[in-house]
């Protein structure tokens, strides 16, 4: 391995710099003070933990985006976590055990084994908000509201969000008693807006036509506010739990309505099929093909671990939240003070850092200028007192 080599990075893993690292930092305070403000707990759960415990439940959904070792310690397999919501579910149901609705917040790395995009990062910096133990819509309102309080505390203006459920094509393929690998392929098909795949899936479907045209309408109910008046005409004749579905998307997108942003409605948006239970959610900017943010309703989460619980959160990447947010002005003033065993220097150093400011020291030897070190004021010593001036 050549010496330059040897500080390459493994594709998709980046290292955070001084100026980024202090905007992040930034960032991560403000977002977490935002949630406290709303009632959200911080828990930090470990980034590594044995894998049968990690992949429990929901987690099976992570197995191919999870690393996994072995544990020299037990020998047992262990996971390097690629996501944080089914640990904060555990948390929730194994530890906590609370009968109120709990709200519980987190950030930290995750790992993914392969990039969710071309030329993505494979280590995200995840910050996300759960609700536990609350069923009713209400809840879904309030985690999308904070959503995008969170979105405007990080600068990121004006997302288009995107509404579905997951109960509509859900309740169809019951209804058509799909097969698994069937119900798969067309899931897939969905996902893409693939019409012809969807066209030629429903073709061998040994299914009534008033419920293959129903599935097939799925591709094209998308939109504003008017998409769900079109779908209670074009699957007027679905089972009842595909209107209960759709009562339920009503109930929460007017809920956001308040808060002055546009909603878009998409009945083939099935991201997470197996994991979501309810309404799913995401985030949009413009020239830009993932979410920013998104979550959804994942109902019965605690069951793996003794406990069942009503659920809802969302999650984003911090780092990304960065690179979309307004820029913020870069630098920060510092003061340069000279290196000296006065007593009255070191408690005039004591009290400009107790005030919030920033207090480098030149140390001896160096000659280093103090825009170099990033100061723009200077200790010095004038009538027997040590002054700030301007360097």
């Amino acid at each position: 391995m050549s010496n330059q080599e040897r500080w390459l990075l493994p594709e998709g893993i980046e290292e955070v710099l001084p100026e980024e690292a202090r905007r992040l930092e930034r960032m991560r305070r403000r977002l977490l003070d935002l949630f406290e403000g709303w009632g959200y707990e911080l828990v930090m759960p470990p980034l590594i933990e044995y894998l049968d415990a990690l992949l429990t439940g929901t987690g099976r959904d992570l197995d191919l985006q999870t690393f996994k070792l072995t544990d020299q310690l037990t020998g047992r397999l262990m996971g390097v976590r690629a996501d944080m919501t089914p640990q904060a579910a555990r948390i929730d149901a194994h530890y906590l055990k609370r009968e109120c609705p709990v709200r519980l917040c987190y950030v930290g790395s995750v790992l993914h084994t392969r990039p969710d995009a071309f030329a993505g990062s494979r280590e995200l910096l995840q910050l996300g908000a759960e609700l536990f133990g609350h069923p009713g819509p209400e809840s879904d309102i309030e985690i999308l509201r904070l959503m995008l309080a969170a979105l405007d505390a990080a600068g990121v203006a004006d997302p288009h969000l995107d509404l579905g459920h997951v109960g509509v094509f859900r309740g169809l393929a019951a209804e058509a008693r799909l097969a698994d690998a069937f119900e798969g392929e067309l899931f897939e098909a969905l996902q893409r807006k693939a019409r012809s795949k969807v066209d030629s899936l429903l073709a061998t479907l040994d299914a009534g036509g008033g419920l293959k045209a129903m599935l097939a309408a799925l591709i094209d109910l998308n939109g504003g506010a008017e998409t769900l008046t079109r779908a209670r005409t074009q699957l007027k004749s679905a089972p009842k739990s595909v209107h209960d579905a759709l009562d339920n998307l009503d109930q929460v997108a007017k809920g956001v309505a308040g808060s002055g942003r546009p909603v878009n409605f998409d009945l083939a948006e099935l991201r997470g099929y197996r994991y979501y239970t309810g309404v799913v959610f995401s985030a949009f900017m413009p020239g830009q093909g993932q979410a920013v943010a998104q979550g959804g309703r994942y109902d019965g989460i605690g069951k793996a671990f003794g406990r069942a619980r009503a659920a809802t959160g969302f999650g984003t990447d911090l780092r990304r939240l960065l690179r979309l947010g307004a820029a913020e002005a870069t630098g920060r003033s510092a003061i340069l003070a000279p290196y000296d065993s006065d007593a009255e220097l070191s408690a005039a150093i004591a009290r400009l850092r107790a005030a919030g400011e920033r207090v480098i020291v030149q140390l001896p030897g160096s000659s280093a200028a103090a825009a170099a070190l990033g100061c723009d004021r200077a200790l010095a010593k004038q009538g027997g007192r040590w002054v700030v001036q301007p360097a």
